[in-house]
């Protein structure tokens, strides 16, 4: 299939994966069905074939000089490298071969080899990032001062912009060797070993004589993919390699007029999954010229705050509704408490190893029950692992599904997310500090970045200085207290502005994202796209559009005239105090009372339903049960994932296509 697709004006083309599940195949000589268990085994074969050849190349290249010439784009002769990395292995003559007595294909090598470049052309980031930590090692390396930050982020390709923890991570570890070996690393290859090759086939490298994908025209659904696999787990001849035809089911992400192209395979638990990569049409997101923009601003327990700003033709940016929230104080409850209990079988874990390293020293024989449990916990381990992975990506996605469907319904053209790569959770308690540090911010950007650009929407980062500080009206250092209603108890929950001819008050996670939104409208000319990674960013804040970036409201209305032009008109004189005009009923039988109810509520019911019965409110923003545990019900009862992540709905505006109106201010 052609990988070119025709484009209209104002399009783009958009590169994504889908993962598939492969189920079965047919033998294409015999006719014969391949069950999934043969299918996993003989997929697991070719991949166990091209791991060992990726280790032979990644043992033998594995240092500074190899890997600084691959990352240099020339070869020895001074032409460029082609951008494949097999052809370019190839160029520089690092070729990967078989064990003796194994025949595989040409193209089976270009797969290990395009697996072995991309690793090593990967490491060269890493041997910068380690090289420049080396040559400014610090005097005390846990508490650097500010000269020796600047020296540090200067010996770094793109260290201005990086983030600190990547630095402290990196420093850590160098810390970790020190202590070990009593001597600084060389490099980067001294630090870590060669890497574990993952089990997969990069199909990608491959041309028709070892793959091919074909998608059925009259059912877009349905693709068919063809490839050689072995029959045994040693090859001897070329008659131990079969073509199979594997039929897959296309995913409804992937669009119809999408050009598919040969999937990853990867080998796992006894499945095989295909990373089904595929190109299609998108509107392109222009990168400034928003009217419309969408704030989010990140939380704890309220895990996003968005809202969206108009920029209007006068300069002035106004607020489009009250915003919304989206409120995960139950999934991440549950994903402490999968925290502890992983911390608690770690323990334990260590503990059953410290015993067994013992009683090898001591030259006894290994106890058989210390080595069951030690595997009953390593297995409860991996458990709990894939459970916290699953909550994350869970959580992850319906955050920024939730933040692109407020921007597709407000009809912002971009989203203003604030950029808290260089956050660090500290001076806040360990609990506190844990929790910070544990949230999925990286996920659900990348995840709204991806679902942004399948609607044209573009998403931008821009600086967190100072976005729940100042007032998002007058830009004066706002003064934060616990509860409305306790103005004079500190706390940081609730943000009132001093400033007398202001006096805003609200939620701060509210104040926060009509901050982010007014800057990065008014720094949209300063915007810049990373040439590598195709990120937008605001890079820093201007004071002379920071000056710009506050939002405006309009003055109420005043009252309609009330003078008195005639005599008051009579009303009705009410009996006091007010009663029905009818009796009760009769008290029933067994009744506590005879007294008519009122509304449509059944008399039968004795308690409300689950989900109207537990509390979903924001406790944070009142005084009442701020000093309680936070004790979900539906977690204490293992309800499920959406009952505990609720977003509250928008209150946008009534017609966003017309001008806004004094009115229609909140």
């Amino acid at each position: 299939m052609s990988r070119k697709l025709p484009l209209a004006q104002g399009e783009t083309s958009r590169t994504a994966c889908a993962r598939v599940l492969l189920r079965s195949a047919v033998e294409e000589k015999t006719g014969e069905v391949v069950p999934a268990a043969a299918l996993a085994e003989r997929v697991g074969w070719c991949a166990d074939l091209v791991a060992g050849m990726v280790v032979s190349v990644l043992t033998a290249h594995w240092n500074a000089a190899d890997v600084a010439q691959l990352a240099s784009g020339v070869d020895v002769t001074g032409r460029a490298l082609p951008s494949n990395a097999w052809m370019a292995l190839r160029r520089l003559g690092w070729n990967a071969a078989p064990p003796e007595g194994i025949k595989v294909n040409d193209r089976v090598v270009r797969m290990a080899q395009e697996q072995a470049g991309r690793t090593l052309r990967s490491v060269h980031w890493r041997a910068g990032l380690v090289a420049g930590i080396l040559k400014t090692w610090p005097g005390s390396p846990g508490r650097r001062t500010a000269a020796e930050w600047a020296a540090v982020r200067g010996a770094i390709e793109g260290g201005r912009d990086l983030p600190g923890s990547v630095l402290k991570g990196r420093t850590r570890q160098i810390l970790a060797f020190l202590k070990a070996e009593h001597r600084l690393p060389t490099d980067v290859f001294e630090l870590e070993g060669v890497p574990r090759v993952a089990r997969m086939l990069l199909l990608a490298a491959c041309d028709g004589q070892q793959a091919t994908i074909t998608r059925d025209e009259s059912k877009p659904r349905s693709a068919l993919l063809r490839l050689q696999l072995p029959v045994r787990p040693d090859p001897k001849s070329y008659r131990d390699w079969s073509w199979v035809a594997v039929p897959m089911r296309v995913p409804v992400t992937v669009p119809a007029a999408g050009a598919l192209h040969l999937p990853t395979l990867r080998v796992g638990d006894g499945r095989i999954y295909a990373d089904l990569a595929f190109t299609h049409a998108v509107p392109k997101p222009a990168r400034d010229g928003h009217t419309v923009a969408l704030g989010v601003d990140w939380g704890l327990n309220t895990l996003l705050s968005a809202g969206a700003v108009r920029l209007g033709g006068d300069g002035r940016i106004r607020a489009l509704g009250a915003g919304a929230q989206f409120r995960a104080a139950g999934v991440l409850a549950k994903q402490h408490r999968l925290r502890r209990l992983s911390e608690k079988l770690h323990t334990k874990a260590d503990q059953y190893e410290r015993l067994t390293d013992g009683r090898e020293r001591l030259q006894k024989a290994p106890d058989a029950v210390l080595e069951a449990r030690h595997t009953v916990l390593a297995q409860e381990l991996r458990r709990v692992s894939a459970r916290r992975s699953n909550l994350n990506d869970a959580l992850a996605m319906a955050a920024a599904r939730w933040a692109v469907d407020q921007a597709i319904a407000t009809g912002a053209t971009v989203i203003y997310v604030e950029d808290l790569r260089s956050m660090e959770a500290k001076g806040m308690g360990r609990s506190l500090n844990t929790r910070l540090s544990q949230q999925v911010r990286g996920a659900i950007v990348q995840h709204m970045r991806r679902l942004a650009a399948e609607v044209g929407i573009a998403l931008v980062t821009v600086p967190a200085a100072n976005t729940s500080k100042h007032c998002p009206h007058c830009l004066v250092p706002l003064r934060h207290c616990q509860t409305p209603d306790r103005p004079s108890v500190p706390g940081w929950k609730w943000a009132v502005c001093p400033n007398p001819g202001c006096r805003w008050q609200g939620d701060r996670d509210h104040g926060a994202w009509q901050r982010i939104a007014a800057r990065g409208l008014a720094h949209q000319s300063t915007t810049r796209t990373d040439t590598k990674t195709r990120h937008t960013a605001i890079p820093a804040v201007v004071d002379r559009f920071e000056a710009t970036a506050v939002i405006t409201t309009e003055p109420k209305n005043s009252r309609e005239e009330r003078s008195k032009t005639g005599p008051t008109r009579g009303k009705t004189p009410r009996p006091a105090p007010r009663r029905r005009r009818a009796p009760s009923p009769a008290r029933p039988p067994r009744s506590p009372a005879g007294q008519r109810p009122e509304g449509n509520a059944p008399t039968g019911r004795t308690r409300l339903p689950r989900a109207a019965d537990r509390n979903q409110a924001v406790h944070d923003t009142i005084s009442i049960g701020t000093r309680r545990r936070h004790n979900p019900r539906g977690a204490a009862l293992g309800a499920g994932f959406h009952f505990h992540a609720h977003a509250s709905p928008p209150r946008w505006v009534n017609n966003l296509s017309q001008p806004l109106r004094p009115t229609e201010v909140p």
